[in-house]
């Protein structure tokens, strides 16, 4: 039974974790550092790379004092490569060199949407072939999975990732960063009563978000100039329920196109009550013959438990970095199981 010490680090998260036996979580640490980030209305790459210094050796110290280990009883230090912010994904990347050069440890190099998936892991059993909806403040995407450690990408976002969106939405609206969160909090007391565009992007099973967070801004400014009023929990939520049906419609056409025996959603958004909702009542229903997963709460946004479980499906099949090996921050999901 493999331990792996998993760090991550790609945005403004400082995070340590320590996994056992592919699954067993024995220790997870998360530094936050929304209370820094949300005075200016979103994450300040310099600022959290900085802090992710401050934090990094603290984190790890507390991730292996909760697990009751040392380095030795560590089989691999896994990490993530990228995709993020170059500054934030240095500072981890850093550490675990470190680790590995230290203590003569094998490093494992791991993307961030592939612990976004394996989060699921740690509800159940993966079952493949599956599909992954990946939803997040800087993604956006339907990945198919013929195997444990094969990535197809089905379909993307051409511009806004669905969190990214939220979070534009919740500033027009005066919401607190993160915006994601208080607008589903703000819609449970409003109404779908809105129309607004949904964009069709030319590729069946893409994404685009940025018209309607245009739409959202245009509404706004029309009632303002003919000098009428809206109630701003009634626009959250129909701003929500269209966001969420783009997803669901490019979901429900990859379901009809590809035999998968689970779906299984991923990511910050994946947090979002509505959508967690909408895929165990209209895509369970509608596709009764496939097993829907949602990962817990915990393990929605940034952590280090998702990477240290990719990263121990990785380690056993093969997966390794040299002490030459650096941040990727446009690494693509694809080729990061070579």
């Amino acid at each position: 039974m493999s331990k792996i010490l998993a760090i991550e680090s790609s945005c403004d998260e400082t995070a340590a974790a320590i996994i056992e036996d592919e699954h067993i979580v024995l220790s997870n640490v998360v530094a936050t550092q929304i209370d820094v980030h949300k005075d200016y209305g979103g994450v300040i790459p310099e600022i959290a790379s900085r802090i992710h210094i401050e934090n990094i050796s603290m984190v790890l110290d507390e991730c292996l004092k909760k697990a009751n280990l040392t380095m030795n009883d560590i089989d691999a230090i896994a990490f993530t490569q990228g995709p993020g912010l170059i500054g934030s994904l240095h500072v981890g990347v850093q550490a675990a060199k470190t680790l590995a050069w230290a203590f003569h440890k094998p490093l494992v190099p791991v993307h961030h949407i592939a612990g976004h998936i394996y989060a699921n892991r740690l509800v159940t059993e993966l079952k493949f072939p599956l599909m992954a909806l990946v939803v997040s403040g800087g993604h956006t995407e339907l990945v198919y999975m013929k195997d444990e450690w094969s990535f197809e990408v089905l379909g993307t976002t051409q511009d806004d990732a669905i969190g990214e969106a939220f979070d534009k939405v919740g500033r027009v609206l005066g919401l607190p960063y993160p915006g994601g969160v208080y607008i589903d909090k703000l819609s449970k007391q409003g109404k779908n009563i809105y129309k607004l565009p949904k964009p069709k992007p030319e590729k069946e099973l893409d994404f685009s978000f940025s018209g309607l967070k245009s739409g959202v801004l245009q509404f706004i400014k029309r009632m303002e100039r003919n000098n009428e009023s809206f109630l701003p929990e009634d626009l959250a939520r129909s701003f929500q329920e269209t966001a969420i049906s783009c997803l669901l419609e490019r979901a429900d056409k990859a379901l009809d196109q590809y035999d998968v025996r689970q779906f299984v959603l991923a990511g910050g958004v994946a947090a979002n009550s509505c959508l967690r909702e909408h895929v165990m009542n209209d895509i369970q229903k509608r596709h009764q013959h496939v097993e829907c997963i949602i990962p817990p709460l915990s393990c929605c946004t940034d952590n280090a438990a998702m990477i240290g479980v990719a990263g121990s499906i990785a380690y056993r099949h093969g997966v390794r970095a040299d002490a030459s090996v650096s941040a990727q921050p446009g690494m693509d999901l694809e080729s990061s199981t070579n």
